[in-house]
C-alpha cells in the first residue's frame, strides 16, 4: 500500500475540442495505487480512473459530498459550486431525493414517450421543411430535452434563451469569477423564485407545485432547498441529454459500421444508447469530489481521512478489467454496467428520462435521414464541464 505524497499533476486531462479519452487515464489506471492531481482551483486530489475502484468510492457512504461546502474543493473555476441535492448527504440528501424521485421511476418516464417520439418528428419536419444545412443542437438536440423538463417542472419552454445563459454559466469552468458566479447564480434563483410564486398563486400538475406542496404542507424542505431542488431538475434535466444526442451522433458517424448496424436493425436501440453512454466521455474532467471521512484504502493507496477523491467515470467506463474491447463502439455490447450515470446515492436520478430521450431522438434521426452526414465545422463548447457540438451543422 502506498501514501506517498507525491508532486501532484495538472488536471483536467480531456481537450474540449474532441469527444476522445486523453490518453493520461490510461497512463493512469496502468499504474500502481492512485494518481494524485490539482484542478486550477482547491486542493490537491487522488483521482479514481479504475471501474472496480470507481464503484467502491461512489458507492461508499464513508466517501462524503457534503464535505466539500466545508473545504477548499478541487474545481475548474474559481467560484465554489454549492450544488444542492449533488452536496448533500444522508439522510439530507434522502430526504430532498424522494420528493423528486416519484416524477422520474420507469413507469412514469414511459408515459412521456409518445409525447417525446412526436416532438421528434415534428422538430424533423421542420428541419427538412428549412433544408440544409441544420444546426443539429439548437434545432433538434436542445429543444426535445428542454420541452420535456419544462413540461415535468411547470416552468415556460419560451423562457429558455433566459435559462439557456443561466444554464450554461451554472456549468461554466471558464474565467467568472467567484462574484460573477455568485450573482449568476443568484439571478437563477430569483428567476426560479418568481416561478414558484406564480404556481403558489395558481398551482398546476406539474413537479413544481408538488414540491410547493411539500414545502407548504408538509413543510419537508426550505424555501432555499425548494428554489435550489426546481433549478438543480432544469438545469440537470437538459444540459446533459442535449449535449449528448448530438455527442451520440458523431461517435456514430465516426462508426459507419455501427452507424449502418443500428439503421438496419433499430431495435438495437436501447443497448446502442447503453453503450454510447460507456463510450463518450462527457466530462472534461472528473468533478464533485468525494471526501474520506477516515482513513480508506482504495487501490492500493490509504486515503486519509479528510482527503478529496476524484472519479473519472469516462476512463473507468474503459477499463479493460470490467469491458471487453473498451476502446471499441459496440452496440450489440450486452451487461453493459458502465457508470455513464453514476453509482451509488447520486446515481442519476434522471436517467429513465434520459435514456427515453436519447433512444427516440437518435432513432427518428438516424431513420428519417439515410445519408445524414456534418455539413460544416463543428463548434465545440469550452470552459464548460461538459464536451460536446454548441454548433453541429448538418445535411442530409
Amino acid at each position: 500500500m502506498t501514501t506517498a505524497d507525491t508532486a501532484p499533476v495538472s488536471y483536467p486531462f480531456n481537450m474540449p475540442e474532441s469527444l476522445a479519452l486523453s490518453e493520461e487515464y490510461d497512463q493512469a489506471r496502468n499504474r500502481p495505487g492512485l494518481l494524485k492531481v490539482r484542478m486550477t482551483y482547491g486542493e490537491p486530489a487522488w483521482l479514481v480512473t479504475r471501474y472496480a475502484e470507481a464503484r467502491f468510492v461512489l458507492g461508499d457512504q464513508r466517501f462524503s459530498r457534503a464535505e466539500s461546502a466545508r473545504r477548499d474543493e478541487p474545481r475548474q473555476s474559481e467560484g465554489s459550486r454549492d450544488g444542492g441535492i449533488l452536496s448533500m448527504d444522508p439522510p439530507d440528501h434522502t430526504r430532498l431525493r424522494s420528493l423528486v424521485a416519484k416524477a422520474f421511476t420507469v413507469r412514469q418516464v414511459e408515459n412521456l414517450r409518445p409525447r417525446v417520439k412526436e416532438l421528434t418528428h415534428e422538430l424533423l419536419d421542420e428541419l427538412e421543411a428549412a433544408g440544409p444545412p441544420a444546426d443539429l443542437v439548437d434545432r433538434y438536440a436542445l429543444p426535445i430535452p428542454v420541452a420535456v423538463i419544462c413540461q415535468l417542472l411547470g416552468v415556460p419552454t419560451e423562457d429558455r434563451p433566459r435559462f439557456r445563459v443561466w444554464s450554461d454559466a451554472a456549468l461554466s469552468t471558464s474565467s467568472l469569477t467567484a462574484e460573477e458566479f455568485e450573482a449568476n447564480r443568484e439571478e437563477l434563483r430569483a428567476y426560479m423564485g418568481q416561478l414558484v410564486e406564480e404556481h403558489r398563486r395558481a398551482p398546476q400538475d406539474d413537479l413544481m407545485t408538488g414540491l410547493i406542496d411539500a414545502r407548504d404542507v408538509d413543510d419537508r424542505l426550505s424555501e432555499l432547498e425548494l428554489i435550489d431542488l426546481c433549478i438543480a431538475v432544469l438545469v440537470a434535466g437538459h444540459e446533459t441529454t442535449a449535449t449528448q444526442i448530438p455527442n451520440f451522433v458523431l461517435a456514430l458517424m465516426d462508426n459507419p459500421g455501427q452507424l449502418a448496424a443500428l439503421r438496419a436493425k433499430p431495435e438495437l436501440i436501447g443497448t446502442a444508447v447503453e453503450e454510447l453512454l460507456r463510450f463518450v466521455p462527457l466530462g472534461s474532467g472528473a468533478g464533485q469530489a468525494r471526501y474520506a471521512m477516515e482513513d480508506i484504502e482504495v487501490g492500493g493507496t490509504l486515503i486519509r481521512a479528510g482527503s478529496p477523491v476524484l472519479v473519472a467515470v469516462g476512463a473507468a467506463n474503459r477499463d479493460a478489467l470490467r469491458f471487453n474491447s473498451p476502446g471499441t463502439l459496440d452496440i450489440t455490447r450486452t451487461g453493459n454496467q458502465h457508470l455513464g450515470f453514476g453509482h451509488g446515492v447520486h446515481h442519476c436520478l434522471g436517467a429513465p428520462l434520459a435514456r427515453l430521450e436519447l433512444q427516440e431522438a437518435l432513432s427518428a434521426l438516424i431513420n428519417r435521414f439515410p445519408k445524414l452526414h456534418l455539413a460544416g465545422d463543428v463548434e465545440w463548447k469550452t470552459e464548460m464541464l461538459v464536451r460536446g457540438p454548441r454548433v453541429m451543422p448538418v445535411g442530409w
